[in-house]
């Protein structure tokens, strides 16, 4: 069993799943990074300096007004954080977009690699071909030319 959980591991197929999980962490931080340090204040400003991460609604509960999510949370208030989730959600699309331009490019150079050497076009008759094919149509006469020459 040993010895066939090492082949499992040694395939291509898991070692780069694995470094994809390793990165794809690493990138999520980066993208989280992007979303509440550049874009979340962004839309904040253009909302009237509204910070969406700690935007939430109190379901039950004594809050008191301006409260932090955090506070409202510690405060034992029941909160529907609907701010987290918008910024959750822009995440994923950022994520996804990323991704989705990275698989792309993939598939275009894979594609690249895997077109056969152009295939040369057909050739068409060569020089001696075509004098023979015109020699021929001189012989036999094209048609509706004269038989007997050219005065007939």
């Amino acid at each position: 069993m040993l010895t066939e959980f090492k082949e499992f591991i040694a395939k291509g197929n898991v070692m780069e799943l694995a470094v994809a999980v390793i990165i794809a962490g690493a990138f999520a931080v980066i993208v989280s990074s992007l979303t509440a340090d550049i874009i979340m204040p962004i839309v904040g400003m253009i909302f009237g300096d509204v910070d969406f991460s700690s935007q939430y609604i109190v379901l039950s509960g004594e809050v008191e007004e301006g409260m932090t999510l955090e506070a409202a949370r510690e405060a034992g208030a029941n909160v529907l954080a609907w701010g987290a989730f918008v910024t959750s959600i822009i995440n994923f699309l950022i994520l996804a977009f990323i991704i989705f331009l990275l698989v792309r490019y993939a598939n275009k150079v894979k594609a690249r690699l895997e077109k056969p050497a152009e295939e040369e076009a057909p050739a068409g008759p060569t020089e001696v071909e075509l004098l023979a094919e015109i020699r021929d149509a001189l012989k036999g006469g094209a048609p509706g030319a004269p038989k007997n020459g050219p005065m007939g």
